[in-house]
């Protein structure tokens, strides 16, 4: 005669007992090649964050990694693009971009500036990672040293060249600007084609206009107390002129 073995009683799990990836995970990224990187990077971050300061759907950070597999935090699923920008989220400071922890969402733009040491990998690596991993919409990298510039949008699943406009500005439609080169710099551009300025170059501007209005003012001021001395000076030379006539018992009244 058999006898059946009673059934584990199957426990529900609590959820204090489900084991969840980490969220908040540091930025695991070298440093940079070099002071241009760094300079090209925060004139970006700069240039979009003062355009965007009434904006609170956005981030923009650069140098920064983005963990994108949660199984594999520490190996090769990891990216730090130079500059990027995530829509549609929160502004907020991160100590890096955990896509599991940000509703999935990827960035909508990558930019990678070059060197001698990266260049394959960003034009290849790279853009097959943010085109079939990221999907990220708009891909753009710079070359400082040969001011070799390029971008792609994703149409159907693969990265489509970008045509230039005459300026040679490639136009981002996720952000709504152009990118395009000037002195030697990627810089941001508005639909019209004027330069997106950061806030130092913003403060500059007004110290520079404060300054035109100043010398304008204190130029009127000096014409006024020219015209005021040439006025006292006639009216001087009048009185003169009216004392000789009287002296000459001619009465300047009447001439």
């Amino acid at each position: 005669m058999s006898v059946s073995t009673p059934e584990k009683e199957v426990k529900p799990v609590a959820p204090e007992d489900v084991i969840l990836p980490p969220s908040e995970i540091y930025s695991d990224e070298p440093p940079l090649e070099s002071e241009l990187h760094l300079r090209q990077m925060i004139l970006l971050i700069q240039s979009l964050e003062g355009l965007w300061r009434d904006r609170h759907d956005f981030y923009a950070a650069g140098n920064l990694s983005i963990y994108y597999n949660a199984n594999q935090l520490k190996s090769q699923d990891f990216r730090g693009p130079d500059f990027f920008v995530v829509l549609g989220t929160e502004r907020k400071p991160r100590n890096s971009w955990v896509v599991w922890a940000e509703e999935g969402k990827y960035p909508n733009v990558i930019i990678e500036i070059l060197s001698a040491s990266t260049a394959n990998t960003d034009r290849q690596l790279k853009k097959r990672l943010y085109q079939d991993t990221f999907r990220t919409p708009e891909y753009f990298w710079f070359y400082p040293q040969t001011q070799e510039f390029q971008g792609f949008c994703l149409v159907t699943g693969q990265y489509q060249t970008l045509e230039a406009n005459e300026q040679g500005y490639l136009w981002s439609q996720q952000l709504g600007l152009y990118l395009g080169i000037k002195s030697q710099r990627l810089r941001f551009f508005d639909a019209s084609g004027n330069l997106i300025p950061t806030p130092e170059e913003v403060a500059l501007q007004e110290a520079q206009r404060a300054d035109s209005e100043a010398q304008r003012a204190n130029s009127e001021a000096q014409r006024a107390d020219s015209e005021a001395q040439r006025a006292d000076s006639e009216a001087q030379r009048a009185e003169r002129l009216a004392a000789k006539l009287r002296e000459l018992n001619i009465d300047p009244e009447e001439i």
